[in-house]
């Protein structure tokens, strides 16, 4: 078996588990489906590639601003949250499992993102005062999202890693004062931007390899 096979078998495999099935019960036109499905994901590797590329901007925006930008923090958040819901929503489309996972978040970012963007002062008040809380919802997702990618994501342990820092982050900041937090805010949303932006980068190559893959 040469290596383009057998790295497009075990691309079906991880789907297939993915999806709560065994490779070895596929029967052909189930595997054509699996392809299709691949496939189908692959010419959407664009869009992560872009979705990256704006979150590095946005991450050096945030970082260069100060407590008289809080009104436009407070929007960018909110295009942020915004961003990511709609990412959830395109891999919801595509893949086979969790997901009720993809669209929960994304319904949640997206809704997070529009009452943000009415209420940009506010946003960045509510955001310093639960910053904590926030980052470990973050966090939880960030692991979720690692485990669930597991078997065709080989380097989902970069998404467990940043989980664990931004939970080491969300249980720090409760600690401090509110001014303190909002300066905290503006960091870490910009840092937030910033491993995101690497993520969907990366990502967006390793989807683009796989539809190679399936093709050949």
């Amino acid at each position: 078996m040469s290596d383009e096979t057998a790295n497009t078998a075990a691309a079906e495999e991880a789907l297939a588990e993915a999806a709560g099935a065994d490779e070895a019960d596929l029967t052909e036109a189930q595997r054509e489906e699996i392809r299709e499905g691949l496939t189908g994901m692959a010419k959407l590797w664009w869009l992560w590639l872009i979705t990256g590329i704006a979150w590095l901007v946005i991450a050096l925006v945030v970082l260069q601003f100060d407590t008289a930008s809080v009104a436009t923090v407070g929007i960018l958040v909110g295009a942020m949250f915004i961003f990511t819901g709609v990412q959830q929503f395109v891999l919801a489309s595509v893949v086979e499992g969790w997901k009720w996972v993809w669209i929960l978040f994304g319904i949640l970012f997206v809704l997070a993102g529009f009452w943000a963007l009415f209420n940009p002062g506010q946003t960045v008040a509510a955001l310093a005062d639960s910053l904590g809380f926030l980052f470990l919802l973050v966090a939880i997702f960030w692991a979720i999202e690692a485990f669930a990618t597991k078997e065709e994501n080989e380097l989902w342990w970069l998404g467990l890693i940043a989980a664990i820092l931004m939970l080491i982050l969300a249980f720090w900041t409760s600690g401090q004062f509110l001014v303190e937090r909002v300066y905290t805010l503006l960091i870490f949303a910009g840092a937030w931007a910033l491993m995101q932006g690497l993520v969907d980068i990366i990502r967006a190559f390793q989807i683009r390899k796989l539809g190679k893959l399936v093709a050949k």
